[in-house]
């Protein structure tokens, strides 16, 4: 014969052990909640003293390398455009134009076209590439952010990390006629001739700051709403580093 024995309660207790548990859950909900939020804290404004590089005149088409070398730079990696222009990966896919459609190699893919002179066709590289090569200079510290929300460069900048986007050379939203259509081996893509890349360093109320590689501005800026514009219209493209 097996004895079984009963713990008994009374409803009063038990009903404050319930209660305990639900206010227990409810404080570590508040408190978990708590550290996201001073996490995800945005500072008023910001300006990061990040390094400034020319991708003139050895690099006319080089601006998505050379901003990935102010990038890594200021994670103290000692690596240059030229060195990251030959290093990162090509779409070697040839340019050809065929019952009014062009047919051309993927940015998402690889870079595409000469990047050392505007002599022959060509365009630019797009995220996924970029991050692929800066992971190699530091393994499991690239955060490829690329679909989220502006804010979201807004969090990185307040924990002092600048930002390598995917822009326009306006910095604002372009019209559509300023889009074309490629045929790649991996499928449509549309494209500007406009494309541009930028390491954004800071921003405030009215303005978003960044290095221009084509000018060679440090702490250039532009209108932020413009700019948030330009970026969604590119894929919301950005990259930046775990520090």
């Amino acid at each position: 014969m097996i004895a079984v024995s009963f713990l008994l309660i009374n409803r009063n207790d038990f009903e404050a052990i319930v209660h305990a548990k639900e206010v227990a859950t409810q404080n570590t909900r508040k408190a978990l909640l708590s550290v996201k939020e001073e996490t995800n804290l945005l500072k008023e404004s910001v300006l990061l003293d990040a390094p400034i590089i020319n991708q003139l005149p050895d690099l006319p088409r080089g601006c998505e390398v050379t901003s990935l070398a102010m990038l890594l730079q200021y994670a103290d990696i000692d690596v240059d455009k030229m060195t990251l222009a030959k290093q990162i990966k090509k779409d070697t896919t040839p340019y050809s134009r065929e019952n009014g459609k062009i047919y051309y190699g993927n940015p998402n893919d690889g870079f595409i076209g000469d990047m050392y002179s505007l002599s022959g066709p060509g365009l630019g590289v797009y995220h996924k590439p970029i991050a692929a090569l800066a992971e190699k200079y530091l393994p499991g510290s690239i955060i490829d952010f690329t679909g989220s929300d502006f804010e979201e460069i807004k969090n990185h900048l307040s924990n002092n990390r600048p930002v390598w986007v995917i822009t326009n050379s306006t910095f604002k939203k372009l019209p559509d006629s300023e889009f074309r259509t490629w045929h790649t081996p991996s499928g449509t893509v549309k494209i500007t001739y406009s494309e541009h890349s930028v390491l954004i360093t800071g921003y405030d109320e009215t303005y978003i700051y960044f290095n221009d590689p084509l000018t060679g501005e440090k702490n250039k800026k532009a209108p932020i709403t413009d700019f948030e514009e330009s970026w969604v219209q590119m894929g919301s493209q950005a990259i930046t580093i775990n520090s």
